[in-house]
């Protein structure tokens, strides 16, 4: 089991990165009254990240720790992700200097391939199911050298994930709770960490069906899950990093879930009354905040006087069901 992460890993990967990533941009997001009182809430703008989401953060941190030891191979870095945690790993590999070779299933979209080429990756198209090409991917990187790289399981990259709290507390100092959807658990990790070193609370926000973090809580370990929802592209983990469930129980987190209705509503309510296009692992996180019904109170509802920080995480998505659905005739 890897030792847990550190607000010094955090701090180290900062001073990595520094000048290579984009600094999270703070917006307020007003004053809510609830039957507890009223509480300031804040959205972390990360979606505007290089890729489009937190990973580059990690991913570049992964990749530059390497080169610092000593131990960054000429084979580059290998990866199996069509997704999020791809591009990152694709875009840092260039920004570092050296090659990514990324695996990804002959039946992964066009768009996503094309994007992934864009910066500069080799792609690899192996099988028709995510496993054969992972299973790829850790058969070159064994008969190359490559180093092996992970969506969010690993040290350097929940270290890199994490300094967007720093970057948040800096912001906003009277931050009194980071809200921030979890996957896999490499985000939650590193701010929760970083979070709790400032005295700042954080809260793990996941759909009802893919509750990997939840789960293993409950069961005092990982433990693997089924995967079903909406957001599930982002945040379709089958099991929790030890990471992220050590970061939760030694920082005292706060776990709660979301249905996909909720999901689904608060998406279109950020274009709707922002003309913020997010992915549905974003609106994951401001779901907490939202109640499920008139009749129920919100999965988690700050107390009179906090400061909440909600971390927009992404915004890989396609827009068109928000634009389509919303473009009226001006009557002009």
């Amino acid at each position: 089991m890897p030792d847990p992460i550190t607000h010094a890993d955090v701090a180290a990967a900062a001073e990595r990165i520094a000048g290579s990533v984009r600094p999270v941009v703070v917006a307020p997001a007003g004053v809510r009254t609830t039957a507890a009182g009223r509480y300031r809430m804040s959205y972390a703008l990360e979606f505007l990240q290089y890729t489009g989401t937190f990973k580059a953060r990690g991913a570049l941190n992964f990749l530059r720790a390497r080169a610092e030891a000593g131990t960054l191979p000429d084979a580059g870095v290998a990866i199996a992700s069509g997704g999020n945690a791809g591009l990152a790993c694709a875009w840092s590999a260039r920004e570092a200097g050296t090659t990514a070779t990324v695996f990804v299933p002959t039946t992964a979209p066009r768009v996503k391939v094309d994007r992934l080429r864009s910066y500069g990756a080799r792609v690899e198209l192996v099988g028709s199911q995510f496993a054969e090409a992972a299973a790829a991917c850790a058969d070159f990187a064994a008969e190359t050298g490559a180093a092996l790289s992970h969506a969010y399981d690993h040290p350097l990259i929940a270290a890199g994930a994490g300094t967007l709290a720093d970057e948040i507390r800096a912001a906003l100092p009277d931050v009194t709770t980071i809200v921030v959807a979890v996957g896999g658990g490499g985000l939650f990790a590193g701010v929760a960490t970083a979070a709790h070193h400032h005295g700042i609370a954080t809260v793990a926000v996941e759909p009802e069906h893919c509750r990997a973090l939840n789960a293993a809580l409950a069961a005092g370990e990982p433990v693997d899950v089924p995967v079903d929802s909406v957001a599930a592209d982002s945040l379709g983990a089958r099991r929790a990093s030890t990471l992220a469930v050590e970061a939760a129980r030694r920082t005292g987190a706060r776990s709660v879930l979301v249905t996909d209705e909720r999901i689904v509503a608060v998406r279109r309510g950020l274009w709707d009354d922002h003309r913020l296009v997010v992915e549905h692992a974003a609106a994951t996180a401001v779901a907490a905040l939202e109640p499920r019904a008139s009749t129920e109170p919100a999965p988690f509802t700050p107390t009179d006087g906090e400061h909440v920080c909600v971390v927009l995480c992404g915004a890989n998505t396609d827009p068109s069901d928000l634009v389509a659905s919303s473009e009226q005739p001006s009557g002009m």
